[in-house]
C-alpha cells in the first residue's frame, strides 16, 4: 500500500539506491551514508530506521530478521520490485532548478548513476545541463522584465542567475570528468 509521495530531496532515495546495490542492515546503511555521502546527507541511525520502516510499509523494501548467537537479531533490508522501479524513476528524472536541489539531489543521483554506468551518467549530466540552461534563459528573461527601480528584485534574481551559471560550470566539469575518453575522441 502506497502512502503520500515524498519529495525528491528526501533521503529515502539514497537508502533505496544503496539497497539497489544489495541487501544491507540499517547500521550498514548509516555507515555507508556517513562514509560516502556525508557532505550531502546527515542522518542519525534513528532517522534511517524511521525511513526504512516507512519504506517497508510502502512495499518499497522488505525486511528479514537474522538470528545471531549471543547477539540480538539483525534485520536486513532489500528492495522489492516496486522499490527498484521507484528508485529508477527518481534516478532518471532531471533535478529542478534550485541550488539546494542540485547540490543535494542531483549530486546523489550522480553518485548512483556513476555506480551504474558511465554512459548513463553522461546522459544524465547532459540532460541536467540542458534543463539548467533552459531555466537560466527563463531567469534572464524574467530579470529583463523587472523595472530598473525594483532594485532588490533585480538583485535577488541576479544572485540566482549567478548561482545557476556557477552550477552550469560545475555540471560541465562533471561531464568532462565522466567522459574523458569521449572528450579526447571529439577533440582529435
Amino acid at each position: 500500500m502506497k502512502t503520500a509521495s515524498v519529495g525528491a530531496l528526501s533521503p529515502e532515495f539514497v537508502l533505496l539506491g544503496f539497497l539497489a546495490q544489495g541487501p544491507a542492515h540499517g547500521y550498514e546503511l548509516h555507515q555507508r551514508l556517513s562514509r560516502d555521502l556525508n557532505q550531502l546527507w546527515h542522518l542519525s541511525q534513528s532517522q534511517i530506521y524511521n525511513i526504512l520502516n516507512r519504506l517497508e510499509r510502502q512495499d518499497y523494501i522488505r525486511g528479514t530478521v537474522h538470528e545471531q548467537t549471543k547477539l540480538p537479531a539483525k534485520r536486513s533490508f532489500e528492495l522489492t520490485d516496486a522499490g527498484y522501479e521507484h528508485f529508477e524513476t527518481w534516478l532518471s528524472e532531471p533535478t529542478r532548478l534550485s541550488v539546494r536541489a542540485i547540490r543535494i539531489e542531483f549530486t546523489s543521483r550522480l553518485y548512483f548513476s556513476l555506480a551504474k554506468d558511465r554512459d548513463y551518467t553522461a546522459s544524465l549530466i547532459a540532460e541536467q545541463i540542458s534543463d539548467t540552461n533552459s531555466g537560466l534563459t527563463r531567469l534572464i528573461k524574467a530579470q529583463a522584465a523587472i523595472p530598473d527601480n525594483q532594485v532588490f528584485n533585480r538583485l535577488g534574481l541576479d544572485l540566482r542567475i549567478r548561482q545557476i551559471k556557477s552550477i552550469l560550470e560545475w555540471l560541465e566539469s562533471c561531464y568532462e570528468l565522466v567522459t574523458p575518453n569521449t572528450m579526447k575522441t571529439k577533440q582529435a
